[in-house]
């Protein structure tokens, strides 16, 4: 039997036993028999075990048998009707009863439940793939009370990002089966849509503050998905040219998204509704199926099996089979307020490629290597304002942030670990400390005022993007109150801050490093002055950390689930910290940052119970006149050679620091001065 791979690896256990598609059939098979302990009497209802959503179990209810109905519609669909498992009588059985409204399972009502809305949209697509099997054989009492219930969707206001198109698809399958629609409401979605997206095959989920700021992995599992599915459910009811115009986005987005996934198999751990796992390979189905997929039948087949290997070697099912909360582990830190114990089952858009038969090119295709395997690689993505890097000796993807944050620009918000950090990856997370007022210590360019807490980043301003190069400036600030403090890729609530100086943040990046430069600029606040600190990525570090000085370890606290502790690095000017599987997180001081250290979390990392961040701080207050400069490594063992970097002031007051590299390679970073008050 495979065994889990270690976190930090490079590469899981066995992803050879994932590229067939039986294989892929028996686990969707498995999934589905394991909730069925968890459903009420008429299977309306099924309430898995875990705390519940904002919504409540009457929702989260509705959730689990949407959800998993759509995993079981695939199944039927992808083996035209064939059903030993006897799954379509079983949720027949429950569509029945959740849309009779004297029933005592009945479902809440989109007035009763917002969320029923989400849940609205699995029901509508997987009554589609299932027509012959389920739909057509509904009684007419059901099928009239199904589109009774849909039928509430019409002309109701949604919220402004993906879930536009959960009204979209239902009315569009309310349409084709004789159902309440409006035009007016899919003009609306299509015409939104169209507002939303940026070029190059990126939306944004939704605007914030009038900015395509909002990008994750919605992108590909919703905003991908649904507008090519509803031209799927209208058929020729479809506007003309809208599946071809939805067609060629998703070929661009697919480009770059294949270099979104680690060698390991790991999608790009960035942005909310992580828990979700493997939803992450939609995009990557719905290409196959729409003809919209760049990428080889055997590079398709290769990575999807890697994606689906990694979670299920990583303890995403429990011992009963259920999907857990979390990422590996069950782990609550990264979870959402809407994240109730069903929610996971949005992974069943993972399973998409079911649809496809067994003698589908994707299924036979002997499997390829993946993008980052391929070769190294650095691709600057305009749409989400990242700058991409990979290298193939350890499969590792790093991803350096200078755009979207899921802010809005006109005011200052708290950071959410989801969208604020300098730095996301496939094979290192973010840290979740039980203080979510907190500041970040991992993958990050910041300020810490006298009490030692560091600055919060949103909303972050893009200045430059290209060419392997980014830049981006932010108003330092600091919670005032951080007493029952939540993450929240939203905001919440306008909030108090302490504010501080600006900070101009440039990177450059080649292999596995980032050139990490920084400016301060004084600006009138409650922080006048603010030590810098540069933060490495954080790794797992299984029961104690690696490269740990004995200071470190004495320093070094089991205080519970979400603590860290403080330790010096044994050399000035550089930490490191290291993986079980052999990863290496390491910074270097290049101008200004002398003391090093080590950040040792416990119950902060998705991966593992325990992890560590590698520091470099100033040792004064930071200096108008200073450009502070770091090498930050994420990879397999440490570089052989590091860059070096000269700094110069340009008339206009710009900095600029002009970094080369071992083999002779230059880079120019500017740091421009910002607007005066």
């Amino acid at each position: 039997m495979p065994q889990p791979s270690t976190p930090g690896s490079a590469r899981p256990a066995d992803p050879a036993a994932w590229t067939g598609r039986a294989r892929w059939g028996r686990l969707a098979d498995d999934m589905l028999r394991a909730v069925r302990p968890y459903a009420s009497q008429e299977h309306a209802q099924i309430r898995l075990p875990g705390p519940a959503s904002a919504s409540g179990e009457w929702s989260d209810g509705l959730e689990g048998f949407a959800r998993t109905f759509l995993l079981a519609a695939f199944r039927l669909r992808g083996e035209e009707g064939r059903d030993p498992h006897g799954f379509a009588e079983w949720y027949a059985r429950g569509l029945a009863a959740g849309v009779d409204p004297e029933s005592p399972e009945r479902w809440p009502t989109f007035a009763e439940a917002n969320q029923a809305k989400v849940e609205a949209a699995s029901v509508a697509l997987a009554l589609h793939e299932t027509r012959p099997w389920i739909w057509d054989r509904l009684s007419e009492r059901t099928r009239a009370q199904l589109l009774d219930w849909l039928g509430l969707m019409v002309g109701t206001d949604m919220p402004q990002n993906n879930w536009i198109w959960f009204q979209g698809v239902t009315e569009a399958f309310a349409r084709s089966v004789g159902g309440q629609w409006r035009q007016e409401d899919l003009d609306r979605t299509l015409a939104t849509t169209e507002k939303w997206y940026q070029g190059g095959g990126w939306y944004s989920d939704g605007l914030t503050g009038g900015a395509h700021r909002n990008h994750d992995h919605y992108n590909g599992w919703a905003m991908h998905l649904y507008p090519l599915w509803f031209t799927r459910v209208l058929g020729e009811e479809a506007p003309a040219g809208l599946a071809d115009r939805y067609r060629e986005r998703l070929r661009l987005f697919l480009a770059d998204w294949r270099h979104l996934v680690g060698g390991n198999g790991a999608p790009l751990f960035q942005g909310r509704s992580l828990t979700y796992r493997w939803a992450a390979l939609a995009p990557l189905w719905t290409g196959t199926l729409f003809d919209a997929n760049p990428l080889t039948p055997g590079e398709t087949r290769g990575l999807a099996a890697r994606t689906l290997s990694y979670f299920t070697e990583n303890g995403a099912l429990t011992g009963e089979g259920l999907l857990s909360l979390g990422w590996h582990r069950p782990f609550g830190g990264l979870l959402q307020v809407y994240s109730g114990p069903a929610s996971p089952y949005w992974a069943s858009k993972g399973f998409a490629g079911l649809l496809l038969p067994a003698s589908h090119p994707v299924w036979t295709a002997e499997p390829e290597p993946l993008a980052v395997e391929r070769g190294d690689f650095t691709r600057t993505l305009d749409g989400p304002g990242w700058l991409v890097t990979g290298t193939a000796a350890d499969g590792v993807v790093r991803v350096v942030n200078h755009g979207g944050d899921h802010s809005d620009p006109a005011r200052l918000w708290p950071d959410d670990p989801h969208y604020a950090r300098l730095g996301y990856s496939t094979h290192a997370t973010p840290e979740y400390p039980a203080d979510a007022g907190a500041g970040a210590w991992e993958a990050s360019a910041t300020l810490v005022d006298a009490a030692g807490r560091a600055a919060h980043r949103r909303p972050v301003e893009r200045l430059s993007l290209a060419d392997g190069t980014g830049v981006s400036r932010s108003r330092a600030h600091w919670p005032v109150d951080t007493a029952g403090a939540a993450w929240d890729p939203f905001g919440g609530p306008p909030a108090d801050f302490r504010t501080g100086p600006w900070l101009t943040v440039g990177s450059a990046v080649r292999g596995s490093v980032e050139v990490r430069v920084a400016r301060v600029d004084p600006a009138a606040g409650e922080v006048p002055q603010a030590r810098v600190r540069f933060g490495g990525w954080a790794l797992p570090t299984g029961t104690e950390p690696v490269r740990e000085t004995e200071a470190a370890r004495a320093a070094r606290v089991e205080a519970g689930s979400g603590t860290f502790a403080d330790a010096p690095s044994d050399t000035p000017g550089h930490a490191e910290v290291a993986s079980p599987g052999g990863l290496v997180s390491a910074v270097t001081d290049l101008g200004g940052l002398p003391l090093a250290s080590v950040r040792s979390g416990t119950g902060c990392s998705p991966l593992a119970h325990h992890s560590a961040t590698p520091l470099l701080t100033s040792s004064a207050a930071a200096s108008p006149g200073t450009v502070y400069a770091a090498a930050v490594h994420l990879g397999a063992g440490t570089p052989a050679a590091l860059p070096g970097v000269r700094t110069a002031w340009e008339p206009d007051g710009t900095a600029r620091a002009e970094i080369r590299w071992p083999d002779g390679e230059t880079h120019t970073v500017r740091l421009p001065a910002p607007p005066a008050a």
